[in-house]
């Protein structure tokens, strides 16, 4: 049996994606060009808390809430001016779920390099998420 390691599949997918520095997001945010994605689980959203303004699209649902035929589909949260931007713990689940949004025909996406902690650095508003 030959297996790929996450590890593989992350290089691969890093290839083949937009990956943005959290200077760059920063600019985008200011510019009002961008949605930001948090696809972690809501259990790491609860202890850590998330970036102000961002959706919560949980990784395991993103193909889900993306697909227009899903009956999960929500356009209302996201607008196709606006560059989508995932981001993750560190970078390497949203560059596998980048990489998931571009062959199902996403163009207008990126992924952040170094995930939310790298964003919280940048001064993106860290905000607490309440359990409900």
């Amino acid at each position: 049996m030959n297996i790929k390691s996450s590890k593989e599949l992350v290089d691969k997918a890093l290839k083949e994606i937009k990956t943005l520095e959290p200077r760059e997001v920063k600019e985008l945010e200011k510019k009002n060009q961008c949605t930001l994605i948090d696809i972690r689980d809501i259990r790491e959203l609860w202890r850590e808390g998330t970036i102000k303004g961002a959706l919560h699209i949980p990784r395991g649902m993103l193909e889900f809430w993306m697909d227009p035929l899903s009956q999960y589909y929500n356009p209302s949260k996201f607008s196709d001016e606006k560059k989508l931007i995932l981001f993750c713990a560190a970078g390497m689940r949203s560059a596998l779920a980048t990489k998931t949004l571009k062959d199902m025909g996403y163009e207008n996406i990126a992924h952040v390099n170094g995930g939310f902690g790298s964003l919280a650095n940048e001064g993106f508003q860290v905000v607490t998420k309440e359990k409900k």
